[in-house]
């Protein structure tokens, strides 16, 4: 049974059940609702109600992911080093998901003796991330450990992410629509959906305070719940044997950096691709309250948004064999260029208050991020495989803390640098309307600059090296050699 603590090595190549799938994508959701709220509103937050300056904000998240820098690499060691009774990673999504759940909550602790105090935002935050690296680097090698089959990994990322972005449109459509709800100042207002109006409070306000600690807290019980899902709900089969455990030390980093060019050209994609994303997440609720000057339409235009990446995630299969695995993302990079500069387009003065334009922008935007960014979550496994392949040693943990890292570099730089471009230019948290430069910035934060990593996302994997057919020959001989007792 899948709720068998103990962990079991025996067909490498199995077909998952769909309630293995299901619950193994409950831990992305899982994530999603607890750390992506730290994604997607906590700039918004500290520069707002929070009260500290742009500078301030963004200074917090480049220094603490400079500390992510050199932690993540050792919790990948740590965990690749170890044989918990309860499973190889399993277990650290129970014994972390527990404060992480407490700390991500406390980050938003409407506390009026530390409101605007950068020490606490910054210890928060760093605790914080400290603590979710013991999550996500174990959930994300356990990617690798469920199946070798390419097929079966194939269909898993779709689940997954799926699942993943269930937990985005509860975090990036309706998070700021349930924060308002609970703000104070309420006024009608029609959502941009059918007629709705709603009593919708200002998230802006430095007295919402309240609202986010509600809302945020209600997020992490869920996401915490369905880490469980997936701790019970999973088996583990394709592991490391003692003797590669035994080998597996720190410095194995900047070996498998050196010698493993996928990984090398995956990392790349993994941090220009999530930081063009979190450009987008990060500045969305600017560009809505400040640019479009409609906050109440985030949560329906949101909606529309999410339909891709919930609805139409079961065609990423289906393209990706009749184009090809490189074409895939290059068809999808492009969409979502086209989807930003429609946004762009709906900014002007003339188009602003029709949000016909926004449903368009924001969902073929969406379809093309959540594809491109969600689908190379499936060349991992084959990375993992090449790297075990080529040194002998199966550092699945260690490989997924190199691509959590630049996941989290990425996830970082989507917030410094809208930060960083926000103070250049003048944004002011404390006025309802911003000056011409402002917008200019926010601008550029959410348009140009992530049209232009795109363009760079797509020459990064048009030097990916392995073809389907090199990951099936090595997981073959992998298992040969497994069988001739070489691993």
């Amino acid at each position: 049974m899948a709720s068998n603590p103990k962990t079991e090595a025996n067909d490498e190549f199995a077909k998952l059940s769909w309630r293995e799938r299901i619950s193994y994508g409950a831990g992305d959701l899982a994530q999603n609702l607890i750390f992506g709220t730290i994604g997607s509103m906590l700039l918004f937050y500290l520069t707002t109600v929070y009260g500290i300056s742009a500078a301030a904000g963004a200074t917090i998240f480049l220094v603490v992911r400079w500390v992510n820098v050199f932690w993540d690499p050792w919790v990948g060691a740590f965990v690749d080093k170890r044989n918990p009774k309860l499973g190889k990673y399993r277990p650290y999504l129970m014994y972390f998901g527990i404060p992480l759940t407490f700390f991500c909550a406390m980050l938003f602790f409407p506390i009026a003796s530390v409101r605007g105090s950068i020490p606490y935002a910054f210890v928060a935050y760093l605790l914080t991330a400290m603590i979710y690296s013991f999550v996500n680097i174990p959930y994300g090698a356990l990617n690798a450990s469920l199946t070798r089959d390419n097929n079966e990994v194939s269909t898993l990322t779709t689940v997954r992410m799926t699942e993943a972005n269930i937990g985005n449109l509860l975090v990036y459509t309706f998070l700021p629509l349930f924060v308002q709800l609970a703000s104070p100042d309420k006024v009608s207002k029609d959502i941009g959906f059918f007629g709705i109006h709603m009593n919708l409070g200002n998230y802006a306000s430095p007295h919402a305070g309240g609202a986010y600690f509600l809302v945020m807290s209600i997020y992490m019980i869920i996401g915490f719940i369905l880490l469980m899902v997936t701790f019970f709900g999973i088996k583990e089969r394709v592991l490391p044997t003692k003797e590669e455990t035994s080998k597996v030390k720190y410095s194995d980093l900047f070996g498998e950096i050196k010698r493993n060019k996928p990984l090398q050209v995956l990392g790349m994609f993994f941090l220009i691709g999530f930081t063009f994303m979190f450009f987008g997440n990060t500045v969305w609720p600017f560009y809505m309250q400040y640019n479009v000057g409609h906050p109440e339409w985030m949560a329906s235009i949101g909606l529309i948004g999410s339909i891709p990446g919930i609805f139409l995630v079961f065609l990423w299969p289906i393209v990706r064999k009749r184009i090809g695995k490189k074409q895939f993302f290059y068809s999808f990079l492009v969409l979502f260029i086209v989807g930003s500069l429609i946004l762009w387009v709906w900014s002007f003065s003339s188009f602003k208050n029709s949000p016909v334009l926004g449903y368009v922008g924001r969902f073929l935007q969406q379809w093309g991020i959540t594809a491109a960014t969600g689908y190379m979550w499936a060349l991992v496994p084959e990375v993992v495989s090449y790297g075990e392949w080529k040194s002998k040693k199966r550092v699945a943990a260690l490989i997924n803390a190199i691509m959590g890292l630049f996941f989290k570099i990425g996830l970082a730089l989507g917030g410094i640098i809208p930060g960083y471009i926000n103070a250049f230019f003048k944004f002011d948290g404390t006025k309802a309307t911003q000056s011409a430069s402002a917008l200019q910035g926010i601008t550029w934060s959410m348009i140009w600059l992530p049209i232009i990593l795109a363009v760079v996302a797509i020459w990064i994997m048009s030097r990916y090296p392995l073809s389907d057919k090199d990951v099936d020959k090595i997981n073959l001989e992998i298992k040969d050699r497994k069988a001739e007792g070489e691993l």
